[in-house]
């Protein structure tokens, strides 16, 4: 839960059968998640990561950008406790932290909410390992981690910056703001999973609150792949939830959120420079239908992302509580 009140829940679930088995089944008779483990939380929740070969998650929100560290129980137990925070230098008055983990030499976790202040420290000692060397301070949407030793970090005017942690002093500009109005938010998405493809190779979308669309290839630097527009409605004065992810198992096709009720899936492979409008392979509404939030407004998708094992099935999330997941069929003009 992401709202100011202290009962934002963290809970831990069991998918349906349907999701554990890799074959496609027909109808099944359970098709509900089921609650395994769950916890509170004093403080909104706007972003959730597990840190990989642990039973530990991280979280991040308002009012400052400190994280929160949690531990799943084990079996006996349906419990999900808090165990320590992460504190950051001076970290009063300023948002949210966005975070990613890792646990190539230890469970690290990358977190800032500014560019100037972008730190790596580890889980369990709450020892820094890193921190960025920046002059500027504008305001972060997306980090992640590329591989154990390079970091992407995109703000939100659309800048994005690499950095090396073996080299303290390398964060240098990867691409610069695309050309947009000042109050345009941006933020991106990454191939995570891409075993196949260097760090310097994976492409990377970036997703304007207009409904802009760039694909770009850090091997070229000076040159979009791809420049479409979505369509999909403004969303208002509040790009919060902008959200562009990669399909891990399918090449080319991205999923986009953050506007309204639904999911929109892409298919990028004929997609050119020419910034024309790009149609939508599918359109999740689910949400939109699941009728008002409690505050009256139409439900927002908050997040989304893909299933690693099946390809054409993902889950979103909603400001009213709701959690989907779905699978979207390739329209019969693209079959074969």
């Amino acid at each position: 839960g992401y709202g100011q009140s202290d009962g934002n829940e963290i809970l831990q679930l069991i998918p349906p059968p349907t999701l554990l088995t890799k074959e496609t089944q027909g109808l099944c008779p359970e098709r509900d998640f089921k609650v395994e483990c769950g916890g509170f939380s004093e403080r909104p929740v706007y972003s959730l990561k597990y840190v990989p070969d642990t039973s530990l998650l991280v979280t991040s929100g308002p009012p400052d950008s400190s994280l929160q560290v949690w531990q799943v129980s084990a079996e006996n137990s349906d419990v999900i406790k808090p165990v320590s925070t992460i504190a950051t230098e001076n970290d009063t008055g300023q948002s949210w932290a966005k975070i990613d983990t890792i646990s190539a030499r230890a469970p690290w976790v990358l977190h800032g909410s500014r560019l100037d202040r972008v730190q790596i420290t580890e889980v369990e000692s709450r020892k820094n390992v890193y921190t960025t060397a920046s002059r500027g301070s504008e305001e972060l949407s997306n980090l992640a981690f590329l591989d154990c030793n390079t970091l992407l970090l995109c703000c939100s005017t659309g800048r994005l910056c690499l950095a090396d942690i073996r080299q303290p002093q390398s964060l240098v500009e990867a691409m610069s703001a695309p050309s947009a109005p000042c109050s345009e938010q941006w933020c991106m998405g990454t191939r995570h999973g891409a075993q196949d493809l260097e760090p310097s190779s994976q492409p990377v979308a970036r997703l304007s609150s207009r409904g802009l669309l760039t694909l770009t290839d850090f091997r070229k630097t000076s040159e979009l792949l791809a420049l479409a527009k979505a369509t999909v409605p403004s969303p208002g004065s509040s790009a919060e939830f902008l959200c562009v992810s990669w399909a891990p198992a399918l090449e080319g096709y991205l999923a986009i959120s953050g506007f309204d009720g639904t999911v929109h899936v892409y298919d990028t492979q004929s997609w050119d420079s020419s910034g024309r409008e790009a149609e939508p392979i599918f359109v999740h509404k689910g949400h939109a239908f699941g009728g008002a939030g409690g505050s009256g407004d139409p439900p927002l998708v908050t997040v989304h992302t893909w299933h690693l094992q099946k390809p054409r099935t993902l889950l979103s999330a909603a400001s009213d509580g709701s959690l989907h997941v779905w699978d979207w069929v390739q329209p019969c003009g693209k079959c074969g």
